[in-house]
């Protein structure tokens, strides 16, 4: 098609970060920037790979496994030059309910769905109406994730024993409650020591990371408490692998390696079969998953916009997103978006291009491969300790108090509702309530600027005669207010002979505004009442004529200007009498 054609498809360049970067100029000093800062990020990355998959309900690895080959394919094929992608916080209120109802394959299959989606979105071009999901919506549902992640990390940091959560809050305080008597003061000092440093270490403005350090000093405290005799939880202790023969326990020293994702096990521990009652209970969850990916990956690349004076492809970030979701499964990996805290880390690092996330999977990728013993003797109440860090800053609670006090009580009533029902409830329902919570809100906030009046044709500067009576109608004539704008036109005097209906500020025109249009001119033309439309656009005129509205009952015509309908009337009422 000619490339000036105003219905044009331009189809999402994958990888247009890279190109882009590239095109710039990229040299042996660029690549150090890179270098660094994917160094930088590596090193943050692995700490909360491994809180974030714990927290989601699987082993650490696979929060690993994400970072390595989502964190890369995403770099190379986004569209946003800064986004460090892997496992995010985000997703845990998600993917912990399908880990207990489906097990570890079932997440990798909704996952897998997930991307599929992604790239149809990005395909779609539909990159650009993530813009419009209400702030709202966003910080209820953050503010409610915050919530929950903290909720889930309780019996590591107090160490409690035999509590299996599942996917229920209100079912998982009673749990906590009941094994409250089981607390271990050992856990709560590791986790209290690593609180701590995660909170004071930032205040010294050093550039080696928070969770590096707060993970250090959790780790060293419970190796004094285990030569003392004090036994403290740690990932080795906790998870156990298995892999070609060989088994240990911690993490595996090996690279991810292909295996597909139904082959992995299920919640009862066999490895799942793939039907028609799978796919479906998995179509919500991987549509929730796919929505939240899209949010917040696209948001954390206008924030990096904002850092960097850059400009994000917001259609191909989404097929980047969707490929890496779409791979990773096959490698172990759960599901990865963009991860504002990160991205934020990398460009203060001096990121230059997309290959500082590549670089960012290596580190990760090397943790794996030459320091899994050593990540074996991380506590675990020292990881619940980093993931409430990470829950607060989610949380954002200053802004939510904030918007609570100031905002509309409408809105408010969407970020309560939102919170309420992410933490009681699940994201599913949360973000499906929320945005129609919030369309529901913009209808009728759009409805409202909807408006019809009766005008003294005096002061219209035209003489219209005594039996014409003028309306204006200012707004969107759309399915919310259309019945709303046309019901006053029904009221008309009985002497009324034509009604003349000045349009100029209707902006545009749906069908059902059409339709309620179309029955009112059927009913004042069964009354002997014609129809005159004023300033109709182009496109809306061309509708009425498509609807064939002035071929049956009734007169009707569409003129551009008030002195046109004024001819028009008086030639109508001449020729009735």
């Amino acid at each position: 098609m000619p490339r000036n054609h105003r219905h044009s498809y331009v189809f999402p360049m994958p990888g247009s970060a890279l190109l882009n970067a590239w095109r710039e100029g990229y040299t042996l000093s660029t690549l150090k920037r890179d270098v660094m800062a994917g160094l930088t990020i590596g090193v943050v990355a692995v700490p909360l790979s491994m809180a974030l998959a714990i927290a989601t309900g699987v082993p650490p690895q696979h929060g690993l496994y994400t970072a390595i080959v989502a964190g890369a394919v995403i770099a190379l094929t986004g569209g946003s030059r800064f986004n460090i992608s892997g496992p995010t916080a985000a997703f845990v209120v998600i993917l912990f309910p399908i880990v207990a109802q489906h097990g570890l394959g079932g997440l990798l299959i909704a996952t897998l769905m997930a991307g599929a989606i992604l790239v149809a979105l990005g395909l779609s071009r539909l990159g650009s109406l993530i813009q419009y999901v209400p702030y709202p919506v966003i910080l209820g549902f953050t503010a409610g994730i915050g919530v929950v992640i903290a909720l889930l990390q309780l019996p590591d940091f107090l160490g409690l024993s035999d509590v299996s959560l599942g996917d229920s809050t209100l079912h998982n305080l009673v749990l906590i409650g009941q094994a409250l008597p089981s607390l271990s003061m050992a856990e709560i000092s590791v986790g209290l020591i690593t609180l701590a440093a995660l909170v004071t270490w930032p205040r010294l403005k050093t550039p080696v990371p928070a969770p590096l350090v707060g993970l250090a000093v959790g780790t060293l405290a419970a190796t004094l408490l285990l030569w003392g005799g004090i036994e403290v939880d740690t990932i080795a202790s906790r998870f156990r692998w298995e892999f070609e023969g060989e088994s240990g326990t911690g993490i595996p020293p090996f690279a991810p390696s292909f295996t597909a994702p139904w082959h992995f096990p299920g919640a009862d521990g066999t490895p799942l079969e793939i039907n028609f009652a799978l796919i479906q209970s998995l179509l919500g969850p991987a549509l929730a998953i796919a929505l939240l990916a899209a949010i917040e990956s696209l948001l954390c690349a206008v924030v990096a916009d904002g850092l960097t004076r850059t400009r994000h492809d917001p259609n191909a970030e989404l097929i980047g997103q969707g490929l890496g979701n779409l791979v990773v499964p096959f490698f172990g990996g759960i599901t990865a978006t963009a991860a504002l805290a990160r991205t934020a880390t990398n460009i203060k690092s001096g990121a230059f291009s997309p290959i500082a996330a590549v670089v960012h999977s290596l580190v990760v990728l090397l943790a794996v491969v030459a320091l899994a013993g050593l990540l074996g003797f991380v506590p675990m109440a020292a990881l619940a300790a980093l993931l409430f860090i990470i829950a607060w800053n989610m949380s954002e609670a200053r802004h939510f108090i904030h918007t609570l006090k100031s905002a509309p009580a409408s809105d408010v009533w969407v970020l309560v509702i939102c919170f309420a029902l992410t933490v009681i409830f699940d994201m599913v329902i949360a973000v499906a309530v929320g945005i129609g919570l919030a369309a529901a809100l913009f209808i009728r906030r759009m409805a409202q600027l909807t408006q019809t009046q009766r005008l003294a044709t005096p002061t219209t500067g035209v003489d219209f005669p005594p039996e014409v009576a003028l309306y204006k109608i200012s707004g969107p004539l759309f399915f919310g207010a259309a019945e709303k704008a046309i019901a006053t036109l029904r009221a008309i005097d009985h002497n009324v002979r034509i009604v003349v209906l000045d349009m100029r500020d209707v902006p545009s025109l749906d069908t059902t505004a059409m339709v309620a249009l179309d029955a009112l001119r059927r009913e004042l033309g069964e009354q002997g009442v014609g129809v005159i439309f004023v300033g109709l656009q182009p496109r809306m005129a061309l509708k009425i004529k498509r609807a064939g509205m002035h071929r049956e009952v009734g007169k009707l015509t569409v003129v551009s200007q008030l002195t046109h309908a004024e001819r028009v009337a008086r030639r109508w009422l001449s020729n009735a009498s």
